[in-house]
């Protein structure tokens, strides 16, 4: 059988440094562990291929040789790499990884799990409980974890004699490693079953969809994750299962952005308001608040409301501000009468009611910016 390109297995380029192998091949491998991909009968093989090409490309001198050769090249300078002695797809990632998803010596704690939820600005500054649904690897519900169909024995493994490891040799580019590894049949358990569940197959897991309520902390903001311990993937020969990670996106808000623990929301004033003065409501998490708008307020003037912003995460009864904009609107679509008003407004203006303080700088910064 052909074998394929290290470097098609590894979906790397040619030029790849170290750290791209490294990197490209830890991703594949855990996609490929059977323990989170049962549904591919071929993914132990998968997986073997991959660490091949690893070994191989990773190793500067077999690269060399592989570039200018192929395959062909590496097994007439005898540098094929064996994975004879390797009981199971556990002993191998092991190899890579110093420790493995699922069979193995001793206990071993479960992956951890990512899921992401949305909610509100009003959420996030309230706090409020959500409800989050994710996949994860548990114990099978029909044989509770132990591999075996209900009500048929579990025995003593006959390949390691209940011991659960095996010592195997393998070839490797610098000479023959001696090592002790799980038992292939048995995982590292010591014991199988005679009869397999028919649910899981004798994995002893399964990937299940649990929902679970997260109380959301008044104040959190976009991005950040909540931890939930004991959530995650279960464990392997009764390790603890691992954590549950929770992202936290908030969707944008029709009528407030978020800068930090401040809020900021624009209000529209009529330019004969904004010249005179005025009362105007304002929106607010909480509900509507009056806002005095002073006479003469130019556009992009602020307002803050002290206190009425986001709640500090870490420092409860403390919270941002709500920084206010005039968006000051000139009027259109006069009708005679107020056309005839102002002309005769134009007429009576003078420098000390239309000269700014600003500089030109500062003007064109802040057309800039708005």
């Amino acid at each position: 059988m052909t074998k394929r390109d290290c470097y098609e297995v590894l979906g790397v380029g040619r030029d790849a440094d170290e750290g791209e192998l490294k990197t490209a091949f830890r991703k594949l491998a855990r996609e490929l562990h059977p323990d989170v991909n049962n549904h591919d009968p071929q993914a132990e093989e998968k997986f073997k291929e991959c660490a091949e090409a690893y070994e191989i490309l990773s190793d500067p001198e077999r690269r060399q040789v592989y570039d200018r050769y192929g395959h062909e090249g590496l097994r007439r300078g005898g540098q094929a790499p064996s994975y004879e002695g390797f009981g199971s797809i556990s002993d191998l990632f092991e190899t890579f990884f110093g420790g493995g998803f699922g069979g193995g010596m001793g206990a071993r704690s479960g992956g951890d799990v990512q899921a992401t939820v949305e909610i509100t600005l009003e959420q996030a500054a309230a706090g409020a409980p959500v409800d989050v649904g994710y996949e994860v690897v548990d114990r099978c519900g029909r044989c509770h974890g132990n591999g075996a169909e209900p009500g048929t024995p579990i025995k003593t493994c006959h390949r390691c004699d209940g011991n659960g490891v095996l010592q195997a040799v393998s070839r490797t580019p610098f000479g023959q490693i001696a090592r002790t590894v799980s038992c292939d049949v048995c995982g590292g358990d010591g014991k199988v079953a005679e009869k397999r569940c028919r649910h899981c197959g004798g994995r002893g897991r399964e990937v299940l969809t649990h929902a679970v309520s997260v109380d959301i902390p008044a104040g959190i903001a976009d991005g950040q994750r909540i931890r939930l311990t004991g959530r995650g993937h279960a464990g392997d020969a009764g390790g603890p299962q691992g954590d549950l990670y929770v992202h936290v996106t908030i969707a944008p808000h029709e009528q407030f952005i978020r800068d930090g623990n401040d809020l900021v929301t624009v209000v529209d004033v009529p330019a004969p308001m904004a010249a005179l003065g005025a009362k105007l409501e304002v929106p607010t998490l909480e509900g509507v608040e009056d806002v005095h708008i002073r006479p003469g307020t130019q556009p992009g003037e602020s307002y803050e409301l002290r206190g009425r912003g986001m709640p500090h995460l870490r420092r409860p009864g403390r919270r941002g501000d709500l920084r206010v904009i005039a968006n000051v609107i000139i009027p259109r679509q006069l009708t005679d009468e107020q056309r005839r008003l102002m002309e005769r407004l134009a007429e009576t203006m003078t420098d000390s009611n239309t000269k700014s303080e600003e500089s030109m700088f500062a003007k064109l910064k802040r057309a800039l910016q708005g």
